[in-house]
C-alpha cells in the first residue's frame, strides 16, 4: 500500500514459544530463514506484493507463528493490519531474525508489512480454507488481546474437533480472517484511513488469492449504512447490489459464498432509527432471497430479545457496535458446520441451480 520501495534485509519464520512470559522467544529448532527469487533480501516495488520461497516447517493446529522482519534504515509503516488484538514485538536497533529470544525494546498491537502465510499440506492432503470476509466485528476490534477471541477463531476452533463423515466435514479446514476495522461494501474510507479498500476492491487479492480458498463468509455493510449521510444516505438496495457483486464473483470461481446477517447497533455512534430500518431491510433479504449458499444469522444470535435493536447486555462490548468475548464466542459457535460438508466435491450450489 506504500508509494516509495520498500526494503527488507531479512526475514525468518519459527514456531512461537507458548505462554506470554516468553513474549517474542522461539521453540528451538523451529527457525526458518526465508528467502525471496533465492536472496535473503528484496526491495518491493510500490503497491506490489512480495513472496517467499516455501519453507518446509511443521505447524500444528491453533499453533502460534514467529515471523521477523529486518527493516534497514527508517520505514514508515505504509502497509498495517491496525487491530491485529495481537502483541508484536519491535526489536532494538539491528538484524534478530534469527534470535531465539528478540530484544524488544516496545510492543505494538498491529501488523506491519506482513500479509498472510500461506500453509500448503493441509490443502494437499485435502483440506480447505474458508476465508471470513468483512469489517472490525470480523476483525475481533474490542476482543481482549492476545486471546484469539475474535469470531473466525472460535469457529477455527470447533472445526478442530469436527470429524464427521456423514456431513462430509474432517479437520482439515482452515480459516482464514479477512476483517478489517472500518471497512466498507461500497465505498472507500477518508484519505489516511486505516479501514481498507472497499470489498469489491480488495475481494481478489483478499479472497481469490487465499490458498485453497473454498469457502466464504461475508459480514459487511454496518459501515456503509452507519457512516451514510442523510443528504446521500446508502440504501438496502444498493448494498444488495454490492452483495450481489461479490457472490457473483465467488460463484465464478467455484466458491461457495456465506451471507451473515449485521448485529444491531442501537447505541453506537452512527445509529438513527432509520439507518436501522435499512439493516433490517439488508437482513430480510439476507435470510430470504436464497443468492447466498448459506445464511449465518448473527443478528439473531447477539441481539436482546426484548430489544432487538441492541445487543444482549451481556454480549455488549460497552460500545454497542462490537461484541465483547463473550458475543464473539457466541457467533462462532453459531456457524452451521455443515455449510462446509464435503471439502473434495468443490462448489456446492450454482446460482442457476437454485
Amino acid at each position: 500500500m506504500g508509494s516509495t520501495p520498500l526494503r527488507i534485509g531479512s526475514a525468518h519464520i519459527a514456531l512461537r514459544a507458548g505462554g506470554a512470559a516468553n513474549g517474542a522467544d522461539t521453540q528451538a529448532g523451529t527457525d526458518r530463514p526465508l528467502t525471496f527469487s533465492g536472496n535473503t533480501a528484496i526491495t518491493i516495488p510500490p503497491g506490489a506484493p512480495a513472496l517467499s520461497e516455501p519453507v518446509d516447517l511443521n505447524v500444528p493446529a491453533l499453533s502460534d507463528l514467529a515471523v521477523s522482519i529486518y527493516l534497514p534504515g527508517t520505514v514508515g509503516a505504509t502497509t498495517i493490519h491496525g487491530t491485529a488484538s495481537q502483541t508484536n514485538y519491535v526489536s532494538l536497533p539491528g538484524d534478530f531474525t534469527g534470535a531465539a529470544s528478540l530484544p524488544t525494546q516496545r510492543t505494538i498491537l498491529s501488523w506491519p508489512f506482513l500479509t498472510e502465510v500461506d500453509v500448503d499440506g493441509g490443502q494437499a492432503a485435502g483440506g480447505a480454507a474458508i476465508v471470513a470476509l468483512g469489517d472490525s466485528i470480523t476483525d475481533g476490534t474490542r476482543s481482549t488481546p492476545d486471546t484469539n477471541n475474535r469470531w473466525p477463531d472460535w469457529l477455527a476452533r470447533r472445526l478442530q474437533t469436527v470429524r464427521d463423515p456423514i456431513l462430509g466435514i474432517n479437520t482439515r479446514l482452515g480459516v482464514v480472517n479477512r476483517g478489517i476495522s472500518g471497512n466498507r461494501l461500497l465505498s472507500n474510507p477518508p484519505e489516511g484511513s486505516l479501514a481498507g479498500r472497499s470489498i469489491q476492491e480488495r475481494f481478489d487479492r483478499d479472497v481469490l488469492a487465499a490458498a485453497g480458498v473454498r469457502y466464504m463468509t461475508l459480514m459487511i455493510g454496518i459501515n456503509d449504512i452507519g457512516n451514510s449521510s442523510a443528504a446521500n444516505p446508502v440504501s438496502a438496495d444498493d448494498l444488495i447490489a454490492g452483495y450481489r457483486q461479490v457472490i457473483a464473483r465467488a460463484h465464478a470461481k467455484g466458491i461457495a459464498v456465506y451471507g451473515a446477517t449485521l448485529t444491531p447497533f442501537e447505541g453506537a455512534g452512527y445509529y438513527s432509527p432509520e439507518k436501522d430500518v435499512v439493516r433490517q431491510a439488508v437482513n430480510n433479504w439476507i435470510r430470504s432471497s436464497d443468492e447466498f449458499d448459506g445464511v449465518i444469522d448473527f443478528d439473531r444470535v447477539t441481539r436482546d430479545p426484548a430489544h432487538p435493536t441492541r445487543f444482549l447486555p451481556a454480549y455488549d462490548s460497552g460500545d454497542h457496535l462490537h461484541p465483547n468475548d463473550l458475543g464473539y464466542q457466541a457467533m462462532g459457535g453459531a456457524v452451521p458446520l455443515e455449510l462446509f460438508r464435503s471439502v473434495g466435491a468443490g462448489y456446492l450450489k450454482a446460482p442457476e441451480a437454485k
